[in-house]
């Protein structure tokens, strides 16, 4: 760990404020459980923040990976490949028929091409509408999107022509809509924001809003997409269609993978040479995405992930009552769910967590995050749960 931690100080720059003493060294993981490099082992109640939701190396995963990395490993986007074809037929088919889908490496990706798609769709129109602390990505374009100053500032100026609504206002976003607006991108779910989950009035109250104004309504799922609420998509949760929706994280089950995907009156505005990406829809990334797809789409699967995160809401709304002191609020839906605190210690509360070999996060100082592996079982969930009990019990004092 020692000859890790000097190796990181010497050669990587610092943008992820890994602690010696306090952040551990993984170096395996096992379905929900990863184990440091001195053995001890931890229960993952983050998932890779979102990524791993059918646990650490899952055997159809691993084989999926092995056969095609035995196979072959990359090609240029300038050739047909048969594993990019068949993800697309999926996620297509289960997401918005009709529709295509445009592969990337990660969610900021996904964002960028959905930004330069809206942008091209009517040339007059460049403006996109997000909301306040909403998170969108690192890229320029997707940290100007990003409804959060913080982000924003060292890098100024940002991109033109961005503007911000009030999450669950829909007021405020009509009031922000001009003949120059191309579209609205929305979180379902703000994860990266607190985990505040989308009202369903306002849901539809925004595709409402796009069908009159002419603007193209964008979903970015993803940390909220791939299955996490107990369905394949939050959206469908609210029964209304997004013109384009992003997704990441989870859909390669651990490998980098985003993608965006455009429904049919839109799906054709791209032509060649307006995007491009060259390691996007990377054959082995997408062998490893269609076995996690066909894990969530089993009968059954999401059905048992809705039932999991009524689990853990009720447990975390226990929690509440029993240390009303400390804790003030759920938020969530299904296994992407918080813990809003009166007291600023969820930081303090993390490390504690860690410690008893517990992997949460924590949002600034006021907020506790939990995105688990969707096959969590019933009973590492309880585990999970029991710690958080017992550490919440010495914050409450």
């Amino acid at each position: 760990m020692k000859s890790i931690q000097e190796l990181e100080s010497t050669y990587i720059i610092n943008t992820y404020n890994r602690q010696p003493g306090m952040t551990p060294c993984l170096v395996r993981g096992e379905g929900s459980y990863v184990w440091d490099d001195s053995g001890k082992k931890y229960l993952d109640f983050l998932g890779g923040l979102a990524v791993n939701v059918v646990g650490h190396c899952h055997p159809a995963v691993v084989e999926a990976i092995r056969e095609q990395a035995g196979l072959l490993i990359h090609t240029s986007n300038l050739y047909y490949g048969g594993p990019q074809a068949e993800l697309a037929e999926v996620l297509v088919e289960n997401t918005m028929p009709g529709g295509k889908v445009f592969f990337a490496n990660s969610g900021a990706e996904a964002n960028e091409a959905a930004i330069k798609l809206a942008r091209k769709n009517k040339a007059d129109r460049y403006k996109i509408i997000t909301a306040e602390s909403s998170f969108h990505g690192r890229t320029l374009a997707t940290v100007t999107a990003t409804g959060q100053p913080k982000y924003q500032k060292p890098f100024a100026p940002v991109v033109e022509g961005f503007s911000y609504g009030i999450f669950n206002d829909l007021d405020s976003f009509n009031n922000l809509v001009d003949d120059q607006t191309a579209a609205i991108m929305i979180e379902p779910i703000q994860g990266e924001g607190g985990v505040y989950v989308a009202e369903d009035s306002f849901m539809k109250g925004l595709r409402s809003l796009c069908d009159r104004e002419g603007v193209l309504l964008i979903f970015d799922e993803v940390q909220c997409g791939m299955g996490r609420t107990g369905e394949l998509w939050a959206f469908e949760h609210y029964g209304v269609m997004p013109d384009l929706l992003t997704a990441a994280k989870g859909l390669g089950g651990g490998l980098p993978i985003g993608a965006m995907l455009a429904r049919e009156p839109y799906r054709d505005v791209l032509q060649p040479g307006d995007h491009a990406s060259t390691f996007g829809g990377n054959p082995v990334v997408c062998r490893a995405a269609l076995a996690v797809l066909r894990i969530l789409l089993r009968q059954g699967f999401l059905k048992e992930v809705a039932e999991k995160g009524a689990c853990l809401r009720q447990d975390l709304e226990n929690m509440i009552a029993t240390y009303p002191a400390l804790g003030c609020e759920y938020r969530g839906m299904g296994l992407i769910s918080a813990l809003g605190l009166k007291k600023p210690e969820a930081k303090n509360i993390q490390a504690k967590c860690t410690a008893e070999g517990l992997l949460i996060n924590a949002i600034g100082e006021h907020t506790l995050r939990f995105l688990p592996p969707l096959t969590i079982s019933r009973s590492e969930l309880e585990d999970g749960l029991k710690t958080i009990r017992r550490i919440l019990d010495e914050f409450n004092a």
